[in-house]
């Protein structure tokens, strides 16, 4: 089985994808960090994790873990996701990345460490997200301009980047589905007296709330109907499970940057 170290095991996501890899049945969970001074050091992985007593105790710092195991699963923050990466690359581990907020400036780097390890680096993990990745291009390539293109994104009050990672996807995806360039015509902020809507723009806009694990719907609003393609997180138990089929898939590659497509057999759909 394949041995896998979590990165930021004991919080919310670290917790689920422990529980998930452990149900997987190509995967073990072998080590888990966090950062200096977390008061989760010592305890227990599959007692956080709700999994039964593993005798795997978090540790402090990467150093403490990476010889335990061959993968790491990331979905802390950027910043420390570039120094795991670092890490990983000059000991050669797999990695799997769910972090968002990632800059251009992170993805050109992490296109270029991966010569030295394979990698997946998706903003969503979730199988039903990429698929709606996947439909709501084709969907945009099919109404054409003849359709105004918004996406909403809803995420819990703790979540540090706006938009999201899935949304700014959807937004890349709808985009090259019309043959546009997000970073031309995204429109993130409405306020004030702003005229009227330019038939090229792509509108993302953010709500922040409660604890709403993640919901991304994308309308396309055209004269006298709307079509809209919603996903909702009921839980981050789908993001967790699609982290763990990306570690089972990730070791058998090749040195390369891969996305979730290709995980799933999804890139030329």
């Amino acid at each position: 089985m394949t041995k896998v170290i979590i990165a930021g095991a004991a919080g919310r996501m670290g917790r689920r994808i422990g529980y998930m890899v452990n149900q997987n049945p190509e995967l073990t969970v072998a080590a888990g960090f966090e950062r200096a001074g977390s008061p989760e050091i010592g305890k227990d992985m599959g007692e956080l994790g709700g999994y039964g007593t593993t005798g795997i105790r978090v540790v402090e710092g990467l150093a403490a873990a990476i010889d335990q195991g061959e993968v790491i699963i990331d979905f802390t923050f950027h910043e420390a996701t570039m120094q795991i990466a670092r890490e990983a690359a000059k000991h050669k581990r797999a990695m799997v990345i769910g972090t968002t907020g990632l800059t251009a400036d992170n993805l050109a780097e992490l296109k270029e460490l991966a010569a030295n390890f394979p990698c997946v680096q998706a903003p969503n993990m979730a199988v039903g997200v990429n698929v709606l990745f996947k439909v709501a291009k084709k969907m945009a390539a099919i109404l054409g301009d003849a359709y105004d293109i918004e996406i909403v994104e809803a995420h819990h009050r703790m979540k540090k980047d706006a938009p999201s990672g899935t949304a700014i996807k959807l937004g890349e995806m709808v985009a090259e589905g019309v043959g546009r360039d997000l970073a031309k015509v995204g429109v993130f902020e409405r306020n004030g007296i702003i005229g009227e809507r330019t038939n090229a723009e792509i509108g993302i806009q953010t709500i922040r709330g409660g604890d709403i694990v993640g919901e991304h719907t994308v309308y396309f609003a055209g004269i006298g109907e709307r079509l809209e393609l919603t996903h909702r997180a009921h839980n981050r138990d789908n993001f967790a499970r699609g982290a763990a089929l990306a570690a089972a898939w990730v070791t058998k590659q090749k040195n390369g940057l891969y996305t979730m497509f290709d995980v799933l057999g999804l890139q030329d759909l």
